[in-house]
C-alpha cells in the first residue's frame, strides 16, 4: 500500500511539472548542500515530495502558504534543521511547535507528514526531514505562482536533535518589528537587507491572526489606507484574545496567488503588519519594493536566490544530525 502512495505520488508529480513545463538547471552547491543529493541515494524523493504538496495544495491552498513560511520559522531557529517538526515529549514538553509564533498558526505538519512516509516507503532511512522542509517550501512556490516561481533546492542537510520554544521568541521576527530590527534580525542569520524586502513577499499568500496587528496598525492616525483599516475592523476586535482572534487574508488582492502584489499593496498602504509598513521608511528599501512592484518578473527572480540562501541558514551537516525515521521524533 505504501509503495503505491510513493508510485501514485511520483506520477502526479512528473505530470504536473510536465504540464507547467517545470525544469531549471543546477545551481552551485550551498553550505555543502547540493542539487540532486538525492539522485542517486532516492532518485524519485524530490518528486514524492513535490506530489504529496501538489495534492495538498489542490484541496487548500493555504496549506502552501503554510509550507513557505514552516520553511522560515525552522531556518531562523536552531538553523534548517526540522527542529520545528518536533512533537512535545515528557523530556522536552515545550518544543518549538508550542511556542507562540508557531502555535496556534503554523501549518502543513501534516502533508509533512505524508511526505515523510512516502518517501520512507521509497527509500527507508535515506531522505532527512529538514529537506522535506526546504523541498515542500519551494514547490508551494512553484504551484502557488502557477509555475513562475521555479527553482532547483540543494539538499543534503541533517534533522537536529533539539527544539525549544523559548528559542522562537529569541530569533523570530515580530509583526510589530520595525525596519532598523528587520535588517538586524536577518543580518544575524546572515541575510542581507535586499534577501529580507524580498522573503518579506511571501506575505502576498496565506492569513494572518487579528492579533498580529490589533490595535497598532487600526490606531488613528495611522499611515494604513482608510478604507482597509474600516474593512480590518469589521473582520477584527478591537481586542482580540485567544478565544476571539479570527483570521483575515495577508493580500486581499490575490490572497492564494504568490505573486508581487505584496509590493503594490505596501506602496498603496493596504499591508497588514508593521514590518510590511517598515519597508517604506529608507529611501533603498522602499526603491526595492518600488522594483518589486513594477519590473515583471524581477521579485520572481529573487525571490528563487532568496529561499535558497533561506535554505541554507545554518544547516546540519556531518556527525551533527541525523535522518529521523519520524518527522515528529529524534531517533532512539
Amino acid at each position: 500500500m505504501a509503495n503505491k502512495l510513493a508510485a501514485l505520488l511520483v506520477s502526479f508529480a512528473m505530470l504536473m511539472a510536465a504540464a507547467a513545463g517545470f525544469y531549471t538547471p543546477p545551481s552551485p552547491s550551498t553550505c555543502g548542500l547540493k542539487v540532486g543529493y538525492y539522485h542517486d541515494k532516492c532518485p524519485h524523493a524530490e518528486a514524492i515530495v513535490r506530489g504529496a504538496v501538489g495534492a495538498a495544495i489542490l484541496r487548500d491552498p493555504g496549506v502552501g502558504a503554510g509550507l513557505i513560511r514552516m520553511l522560515f520559522h525552522d531556518c531562523f531557529v536552531e538553523g534548517c534543521d526540522a527542529s520545528v517538526l518536533l512533537d512535545p515529549t515528557p523530556a522536552n514538553p515545550q518544543p518549538e511547535k508550542l511556542a507562540p509564533p508557531n502555535n496556534p498558526s503554523l501549518r502543513g505538519f501534516e502533508v509533512i507528514d505524508a511526505a515523510k512516509a512516502a518517501v520512507e516507503a521509497a527509500c527507508p532511512g535515506v531522505v532527512s526531514c529538514a529537506d522535506i522542509v526546504a523541498f515542500a517550501a519551494r514547490d508551494s512556490s512553484f504551484f502557488l505562482s502557477n509555475s513562475r516561481v521555479s527553482f532547483d533546492m540543494p539538499s543534503g542537510r541533517l534533522d537536529g536533535r533539539y527544539s525549544n520554544a523559548s528559542r522562537t521568541l529569541d530569533f523570530l521576527p515580530p509583526p510589530k518589528f520595525n525596519l532598523g530590527q528587520l535588517v538586524a534580525n536577518f543580518a544575524a542569520k546572515g541575510l542581507g537587507v535586499e534577501d529580507m524586502v524580498v522573503l518579506a513577499g511571501a506575505h502576498t499568500v496565506g492569513r494572518s491572526h487579528c492579533s498580529s496587528f490589533v490595535p497598532d496598525r487600526l490606531a488613528v492616525p495611522s499611515d494604513i489606507d482608510p478604507s482597509f483599516a474600516a474593512t480590518l475592523r469589521g473582520q477584527c476586535p478591537a481586542s482580540p484574545s485567544s478565544g476571539n482572534d479570527p483570521t483575515v487574508v495577508q493580500d486581499v488582492e490575490t490572497p492564494n496567488k504568490l505573486d508581487n502584489q505584496y509590493y503594490k499593496n505596501v506602496l498603496a498602504h493596504k499591508a497588514l503588519f508593521t514590518s510590511d509598513a517598515s519597508l517604506l521608511t529608507s529611501p533603498a528599501t522602499a526603491k526595492m519594493v518600488v522594483d518589486n512592484a513594477n519590473i515583471p518578473g524581477w521579485w520572481e527572480d529573487r525571490f528563487k536566490a532568496a529561499m535558497v540562501k533561506l535554505a541554507a541558514v545554518e544547516v546540519k551537516t556531518g556527525g551533527n544530525g541525523e535522518v529521523r525515521r519520524n518527522c515528529r521524533a529524534v531517533n532512539y
